[in-house]
């Protein structure tokens, strides 16, 4: 491939010299002889200023906001989005070759997309997957550091899917990527949007701004599915000229709704209706979110072709998500669940749906994150403390910060609470003290970890699956 083949479909002022292009990068330290080197400006480094260095090493195009004083450069009023466009002309275009399927919101986007995954497969249907957990190049799992890779590594994924014979791919989309422009090029033939509630304001400093970067999604999509039971959820395609497919569990004229749902401890069931279509729905995960975000997957498999009853009966077959309500086998008189949540409305919405269908006590151990956003630490302490009996404040991620001053934001909130508090800045002495409480019947909710198998400190990233915690406490 040359300059010239690379940057056919971005716009750009300026004249090169067309070479070869062996590399594609926004890294000034992995420039080699023969990359093309895009200027981006971050947070912490600014690409432009390294523009002469990467020259020097052997880049042959300098691709920039603004003149760098290199010999061979173009410009381009956004890099971001550029280097998007050069990354998918690089391995090929290949999202042209797949049906694309996107998933963004708050929560609910991977259990969402393992669901419509699990369908496809069983349909026959060679897909991939992009996600929070894991991805996937068919039946293959590769490890996921971002929810949405940087846009070299997705095309690059999306590549290995094309030759391993994928069709389709399902994807979480996370605001962060669609801020940054790594999904630029891509087209959608379905876009769900779960729900949005109050997260990464660290990130885009206001929840208009979340909101607005989440709708960028559908801005690429032929078809949007939206859960109108979110008050936000119009507005994502407020204006758009994309078809609009609702669904609800709440509003009756939505497109599709679910009807006489029952909650039990280790699934949901319900009525989906749906024009003409109605059957029963029954999903091996606790949780009334379940409803949701099965009913999202199936709509998405409705719209890719799949038959009404073909889809409810392969919902049947799906299996949960790892640590999303996952359910440990830990042989006690009590239940151990792991979640994933980690925002006001994740662990409002497991510890709700938890309450439904336990009689006996909560027990939550919970953190926040370091280095993410301080205001949603006293709201989380909050509904922790009136959901749960006895809520264990711990750490979680705490990044740069000190445990402890991160407790101390969440305990702001958690005045006058229901629950019996306790702070115990050790993640597995808190994890030991909540098993030390519980009592037949009781359900213990380690919250914030869920799939993760590390903990990120001041000092790095160690190891830590809380699953290899409770069995090591639990066997003494």
């Amino acid at each position: 491939m040359n300059i010239a083949e690379l940057l056919k479909e971005v716009k750009y002022s300026g004249s090169f010299e067309d070479k070869a292009v062996l590399d594609v990068t926004d890294n000034s330290r992995a420039v080699r002889a023969g990359s093309v080197f895009v200027c981006i400006k971050g947070a912490h480094f600014d690409g432009h200023s390294a523009a002469k260095e990467a020259e020097n090493d052997g880049a042959v195009l300098i691709v920039a906001e603004h003149d760098t004083g290199a010999k061979n450069q173009v410009l381009v009023e956004d890099s971001r989005s550029a280097y998007s466009l050069i990354c998918a002309a690089f391995y090929g275009w290949p999202a042209k070759h797949l049906t694309l399927i996107g998933v963004t919101g708050t929560n609910g986007k991977t259990t969402t997309t393992m669901l419509l995954k699990g369908i496809l497969d069983k349909a026959g249907i060679r897909c991939g997957l992009v996600g929070t957990v894991q991805n996937m190049v068919g039946e293959k799992a590769l490890p996921a550091s971002l929810t949405t890779p940087d846009c070299k590594d997705l095309q690059k994924l999306f590549a290995d899917m094309v030759e391993a014979g994928c069709t389709h791919c399902v994807m979480e989309v996370s605001s962060q990527a669609l801020a940054q422009k790594r999904v630029d090029g891509c087209h959608f033939a379905v876009a769900l949007f779960t729900n949005l509630t109050q997260d990464h304001l660290d990130y885009h400093g206001t929840f208009e701004n979340y909101l607005a970067a989440k709708r960028t999604l559908f801005t690429k999509a032929d078809v949007a599915v939206l859960n109108t039971d979110d008050p936000h959820a119009l507005k994502m395609t407020e204006g758009l000229p994309v078809r609009t497919v609702t669904f609800s569990v709440h509003q009756p004229d939505s497109d599709y709704t679910a009807k006489n749902v029952i909650c039990t401890s280790s699934s949901v069931q319900y009525e989906l209706l749906g024009g003409e279509n109605i059957g029963r729905v029954n999903v091996r995960i606790p949780g009334h979110f379940t409803v949701y975000n099965s009913m999202g997957a199936a709509i998405c498999a409705l719209l890719l072709g799949l038959d009404f009853e073909t889809v409810l009966r392969l919902l049947a077959e799906s299996k949960g998500v790892p640590g999303r309500v996952e359910v440990l086998d830990t042989h006690t008189d009590y239940t151990v669940l792991i979640d994933y949540a980690h925002s006001p409305d994740g662990l409002e919405n497991v510890i709700s749906s938890v309450r439904e269908t336990t009689p006996n006590r909560i027990i939550t151990v919970f953190g926040c994150g370091g280095d993410r956003d301080k205001t949603k630490r006293p709201i989380m302490g909050k509904i922790v403390g009136d959901l749960s009996d006895i809520a264990v404040v711990t750490s979680d991620n705490p990044r740069s910060e000190d445990p402890q001053a991160i407790i101390d934001d969440i305990l702001v909130g958690m005045t006058n609470c229901k629950a019996k508090i306790k702070a115990i800045p050790d993640r597995t002495e808190a994890i030991r003290y909540a098993l030390s409480k519980a009592r037949a019947g009781d359900v213990v909710l380690l919250a914030g970890k869920g799939h993760e198998t590390y903990q990120i400190l001041n000092t790095g990233k160690i190891h830590y699956d809380e699953r290899e915690v409770v069995e090591k406490i639990l066997k003494g």
